[in-house]
């Protein structure tokens, strides 16, 4: 039986390594010319997602790579107000550490033969057991995985569900080797998340492994179009700096400082999302896991359920070699009833971040009572 997975992301490969650890041979087929094509993204959250680490034996090489210090968080209002500040001692539990994406995604890859991966394969369609590729070239398969991100080609093999915008656009900006350029910046911003909640906005600022701060400027209840009209030129990145800045009137200097103080790296993203609950008719011969499934805001969970899709497909697949429609099955059971919860709460967090009072809001969410 051929298990071929299209998309060589978290979730892919977690599923490939579980294969891996168990005897089974899998095939990855990702667009991507190599592992260094292209950023892979800031930091993440990882917890639940942990779980699949141990499952395909690398939690200790995680923990090497991890930051415990990445668990810290501040949140302020846009006047400068304090409202909480978490610093995480030097010996507390890795419950949730950060961790780059490109170094998780690098250990997982690493983990695995070197064959198992297939750089430069954009996937463009699939039938009757054929992979169709962009180049034209073709492979066949027994059990296809879509694991193949928020524009999953695989998805349409299961269902016509499509991401739609949740009314968020999130420009991305850094501050290269801050604590070097920008001390006082980064004292600022401290070790961890560093978040300022307004009215509609939002400013997240986070420490990556490499010494950057990776910030998001989040515009809430906005539409599609929103960049075309926002007035931000994203061809000369200065000018994009200061129309972002008058996009914060009555913001406390400090927090502009840190726009004005980002490298020319300005990139706009629109946020889109699956419908909460998606679910699909069982087939014996196409799944989905990670974005490709159950795509939802970009509030800490999406990566953590993509590695646990990879670690219980796998581990389904290991227990029902000869059965992999029922493993299939019961992948996508439990699959449904989990990351259906993980969105229902990531779609609770999004309501609070867009409320009027959303410091005060998501205060009262991570200091309940």
């Amino acid at each position: 039986m051929t298990i071929t997975i299209v998309g060589a992301g978290l979730g892919g490969l977690a599923l490939a390594r579980v294969l891996h650890v168990h005897g089974i041979e899998a095939v990855v087929y990702e667009r991507e010319a190599s592992r260094e094509a292209r950023g892979q993204g800031g930091m993440l959250d990882i917890h639940s997602g942990q779980r699949a680490l141990r499952e395909a034996g690398l939690i200790d090489r995680f923990h090497s790579i991890a930051r415990g210090e990445g668990q810290d968080m501040r949140l302020l209002e846009p006047d400068g107000t304090l409202l909480l500040q978490e610093d995480t001692p030097d010996d507390a539990p890795l419950d949730r550490p950060e961790v780059d994406r490109a170094d998780l995604r690098n250990l997982l890859l690493d983990s695995l033969p070197e064959d198992v991966v297939r750089w430069g394969h954009a996937f463009e369609s699939a039938d009757n057991g054929l992979l169709h590729f962009a180049d034209g070239s073709t492979a066949t398969y027994d059990l296809l995985v879509g694991a193949d991100g928020a524009q999953s080609r695989v998805r349409a093999l299961l269902t016509d569900a499509r991401p739609a915008h949740i009314g968020q656009n999130v420009v991305e900006l850094g501050i290269p080797d801050i604590d070097r350029t920008h001390p006082d910046l980064a004292a600022m911003v401290g070790r961890g998340n560093y978040w300022v909640l307004g009215n509609g906005l939002s400013l997240a600022a986070q420490r990556n492994g490499d010494g950057r701060v990776r910030i998001g400027l989040s515009f809430y209840n906005t539409g599609e179009d929103w960049f075309t009209t926002s007035g931000i030129p994203f061809d000369d990145p200065a000018a994009a700096r200061a129309r972002l800045i008058e996009l914060l009137p009555g913001w406390d200097a400090r927090f502009t400082a840190l726009i004005a103080a980002c490298d020319d790296t300005v990139v706009p993203r629109s946020i889109t999302s699956l419908p909460i609950g998606l679910t699909w008719p069982s087939r014996p011969d196409v799944t989905l896991l990670g974005d490709a499934a159950h795509l939802m805001p970009p509030v800490g969970e999406g990566a953590n359920m993509a590695l646990l899709d990879g670690a219980v497909l796998g581990l389904a697949l290991a227990a029902r070699p000869d059965d992999f429609p029922s493993a299939v099955e019961e992948y996508e059971r439990e699959m449904f009833e989990r990351t259906s919860a993980a969105a229902r709460m990531s779609a609770r967090i999004q309501e609070l971040l867009t409320s009027p009072d959303a410091s005060r809001r998501m205060l009262e969410f991570f200091q309940p009572g």
